[in-house]
């Protein structure tokens, strides 16, 4: 009984995630995939490409949501995260023909930035008082 009881409350609660979190959470899973890369960067080839891979995906959808016509951000933030995303994405072509630690801690620490960011607007609409008009 307490089983299926975990599995149900489990499920909600993946169901009921803050999507901000979630994309904070993505994207340091991402940053983690590539940070073993660098930790163990002599055997790193296969890896780096699963790992690049893995943030390209990701970072696709991200710049495909915000330069749909309905995006809701501020078009300077979309503006924003489309260039990051350009970005991310110029590094990942050059890390594919070239891998340079340097061009992976980027990605990180770009990762990390964003995810904390996210994490930042997260825990502040959580935190404001819900408005009734």
């Amino acid at each position: 009984m307490y089983n299926s009881a975990a599995k149900a409350y489990g499920r909600t609660s993946q169901q009921t995630v803050n999507p901000r979190e979630l994309e904070a959470a993505l994207l340091i899973k991402a940053a983690a995939r590539l940070q073993s890369v660098i930790d163990d960067w002599e055997n790193a080839s296969p890896t780096l490409d699963e790992a690049l891979q893995y943030n390209r995906k990701l970072w696709s959808v991200f710049v495909d949501a915000v330069t749909r016509s309905d995006c809701p951000l501020p078009a300077q933030v979309a503006q924003n995260i489309a260039n990051l995303g350009l970005f991310v994405f110029n590094q990942t072509i050059a890390l594919q023909v070239q891998p340079d630690e340097n061009k992976v801690r980027s990605l990180i620490t770009i990762n990390c930035e964003i995810a904390g960011g996210l994490r930042g607007q997260a825990e502040a609409a959580a935190a404001a008082p819900a408005t009734t008009e």
